[in-house]
């Protein structure tokens, strides 16, 4: 039997690698991830420097990730997604007793923080549209959260 660490470790890696190549009925529009947030944004919500957004492969323009330009600083990432992606998340939680989706008011249509108590996602659906933005760092949760939300609000009024 798997550690309960182990087995949340495995539960949030299969659902990234579902958001990232899943298909969906209704897939965002295709977008360019690196355009809806800046490097100054994203570093005045982290509270740190960083650099300008990269993709993870020169073609697949729906992720995007921003470094921190100073050591043990952190990553932030957003991914665009269709409503089925948003959803999976959403059923996921329901099953898992490791992960949870927490209901988030006020940023675009619904919204939700999926993850554990030490890491978190906000999901957020707008329109025929979502996206996932996720800070990576060695932060407070409520800190984290926080950018999440922050980045989440500057994002949806693009889509």
């Amino acid at each position: 039997m798997l550690s309960t660490s182990r087995h949340t470790a495995q539960v949030i890696a299969a659902f990234m690698v579902v958001a990232v190549i899943a298909p969906a009925a209704n897939a965002a529009p295709l977008r360019d991830a690196c355009s809806l947030l800046t490097a100054e944004q994203v570093g005045a919500a982290l509270g740190i420097p960083v650099g300008s957004g990269t993709y993870v492969a020169p073609t697949f323009k729906k992720t995007c990730s921003w470094n921190a330009t100073t050591d043990g600083g952190g990553t932030v990432t957003l991914n665009l997604q269709g409503l089925e992606q948003y959803e999976s998340g959403k059923k996921l939680a329901a099953v898992g007793k490791s992960v949870s989706a927490t209901p988030v008011s006020g940023v675009g249509d619904e919204a939700y923080y999926f993850g554990t108590d030490k890491l978190v996602s906000l999901i957020v659906k707008k329109g025929n549209s979502a996206f996932k933005i996720a800070v990576y760092a060695r932060i407070p949760l409520e800190k984290q959260q926080a950018a999440e939300r922050d980045l989440a609000l500057q994002i949806v009024p693009l889509l």
